[in-house]
């Protein structure tokens, strides 16, 4: 079964292309975001989901299917994302997968890799730990014992951290040992994939930009979720920028450069991102969003036998 993908660091242009390909070229796609934070309803001040006129021109799947304190990660997505993608053929359309989560887009592709189950007593020493210590202490030890993971997952991304941890201290191996051995297995789609690559100083200005619009609807969006008695351990709020605003709600003197660090914090999670795409495999890397190019490319690839 064949499905497209563009990926791509944050605000690299990628739901625009997709709802190009759509409105200008009449492609029959269907766009299913690839983002662990569009998943999640009530969060869109700081997720960058597609408008509703984008909507409006392309059919879009995967975006507000979870409630914010519900938990939400790889297994549970893929999930969601064969069905769509099953859905999308039966209708004679061509799923398009677009986003920057790549954890999730890898899992789709490659399926995910037999972890042994851990008991939940094992999982609440560690989540009472990372409330008692903090998630520094934690990375450290992470570091120690799986630093392959360690250096790709950032102190403060509670679940990803806890999941490796919980992991090795059951098994006493490292959870990037299970991934390295589930990479030789052979993909479970067809995929064609392009890569936005905008120049650094292009996509900087860009995130600059949207960080700072951003900045106050989201300060808001979280005051009101909190007001709505929405924990600050839920899921969605361990994302990017919500975090920072909780912190803020709860210290006034961090409202004053809430802005600065929301860019700074999508900034260097866009670095993440584009080392991700770089290190993995695309058939196509374009730098500026060519839709004419794109369009040429899927045409041949969904219409070939």
């Amino acid at each position: 079964m064949k499905i497209a993908a563009i990926c791509g660091p944050t605000a690299s242009g990628k739901t625009a292309l997709a709802v190009r390909l759509r409105r200008d070229f009449a492609l029959p796609v269907e766009m299913l975001s690839v983002d662990a934070l569009q998943v999640y309803q009530r969060l869109d001040a700081g997720t960058a989901k597609p408008t509703a006129l984008e909507r409006q021109q392309i059919p879009t799947h995967l975006v507000d299917i979870a409630a914010p304190q519900e938990p939400m990660n790889a297994a549970l997505w893929v999930a969601h994302a064969e069905r769509a993608i099953a859905d999308v053929h039966a209708r004679g359309a061509w799923p398009l997968l677009v986003g920057g989560t790549g954890l999730y887009l890898r899992a789709l592709l490659r399926g995910l890799a037999e972890i042994p189950e851990v008991p939940q007593a094992v999982r609440d020493a560690l989540a009472a730990e990372y409330a008692q210590r903090g998630p520094d202490v934690l990375w450290a030890e992470l570091h120690a014992v799986d630093p392959d993971y360690a250096s790709r997952t950032p102190p403060q991304n509670r679940q990803r951290l806890l999941r490796a941890l919980e992991v090795y201290r059951h098994t006493g191996q490292a959870f990037s040992a299970f991934h390295t051995a589930h990479q030789a297995l052979p993909d479970r789609y067809a995929a064609f994939r392009v890569s936005l690559e905008p120049p650094r100083e292009v996509l900087h200005a860009r995130i600059q930009a949207r960080a700072l619009a951003m900045a106050e609807p989201l300060w808001h969006e979280v005051a009101a979720l909190r007001a709505a008695g929405l924990p600050a351990t839920a899921p969605g709020l361990q994302a990017i920028g919500y975090r920072d605003a909780w912190l803020a709600l709860q210290n006034v003197e961090l409202l004053g450069d809430f802005a600065p660090r929301l860019a700074a914090a999508h900034q260097a999670y866009a670095k993440r991102q584009s080392t991700w795409f770089h290190n993995n495999p695309m058939e196509l890397r374009l730098t500026d969003g060519d839709a004419a190019q794109v369009a040429h490319a899927l045409r041949r690839w969904f219409e070939s036998p």
